[in-house]
């Protein structure tokens, strides 16, 4: 859905009605009436608009989601809020995350990070811990940014790439950054994926999972699992999968779930079971989603 606001507002501005902008412009009255509807209108047209009234395209319109958690999420991302949804959810789920992997940043080192981009490292904390907390609030970001958008395997490599970049992984030659595994790996001592057959198990899960027209949060769950048993990636996997999880329920609007690091050994576990035994990683999930419904009534945001 398209919002008007600007436009309408500089129309009012300058004594305009619709119709003088029609006949000004040459517009058609279809095209005129999309902005009623609040429907897209093209880019040729919007720019010649936007010339007309001595403004830039961006100033007469913007997407609007009626996902009202997306929305916030991108309004505050847009203004750089602090304190708000977009704030926390970057803070508490980059340091459950990164932690869950190993990370030895803290919760307050994170909150520091993403405040004020310094940090207090005290003992020492590896550099890769830093650089891969700083890349995952900018996939969080390009999260919010294609939410809306089909999964497909450019948004997951594009994922792995901005967390992964620039590290000391990155900078070893065998090591595909924003690319599939090169070398066989396992994941709790049990074989994964072989390489050469990732892009097809990719494909395969992705075309099962977008064929669902609208999917669940048992759906999301399933993606999830089936993603880590692959392990498309030499590392990250857990992170990569974690954001997928994040962009598939701000796309079908289901309220998101963060795994806490306290709660990894049930996560992993329930990874390990899956799909033999799909209650653990399930109710540990759902367990994210309530830990998440808690945030939204703290901040006074409205959900199911």
């Amino acid at each position: 859905m398209i919002s008007y606001a600007g436009l309408n507002e500089r129309l009012k501005t300058a004594g305009l009605k619709k119709s003088a902008l029609s006949a000004a412009l040459g517009i058609s009255s279809r095209t005129i009436a999309k902005i009623a509807k609040r429907e897209k209108l093209s880019k040729k047209t919007l720019e010649k608009i936007a010339a007309h009234l001595g403004c830039g395209v961006d100033d007469l319109c913007r997407e609007i989601s009626d996902n009202t958690i997306l929305q916030i999420l991108r309004d505050e991302k847009d203004v750089g809020m602090s304190g708000g949804l977009y704030h926390e959810l970057q803070i508490r789920m980059t340091y459950n995350s990164n932690h869950i992997e190993g990370s030895r940043l803290t919760e307050a080192q994170t909150r520091l990070i993403f405040e004020t981009r310094t940090v207090d490292t005290g003992d020492g904390v590896p550099v890769d811990d830093i650089l891969e907390t700083v890349h995952h609030f900018r996939a969080i970001d390009y999260v919010i940014d294609v939410a809306e958008e089909s999964l497909s395997e450019g948004i997951i490599k594009r994922l792995h790439f901005i967390l992964k970049h620039d590290t000391t992984d990155a900078r070893l030659p065998w090591f595909a950054v924003g690319d599939y595994k090169k070398r066989a790996n396992m994941v709790g001592g049990k074989e994964t994926t072989n390489p050469e057959d990732v892009p097809e198990k990719m494909h395969e899960l992705l075309t099962t999972y977008n064929a669902k027209p609208e999917a669940t949060i048992h759906d999301i769950i399933s993606l999830h699992a089936n993603f880590e048993k692959i392990h498309p990636f030499q590392d990250g996997n857990g992170r990569v999968g974690r954001l997928i999880v994040l962009k598939e329920c701000l796309r079908h609007n289901i309220i998101p779930f963060i795994i806490e690091d306290t709660k990894k050994h049930f996560y992993y576990q329930g990874l390990a079971e899956w799909p033999k035994e799909k209650e653990r990683l399930t109710d540990t999930c759902l367990d994210g989603q309530d830990t998440f419904r808690r945030l939204l009534d703290m901040l006074g945001i409205e959900h199911e």
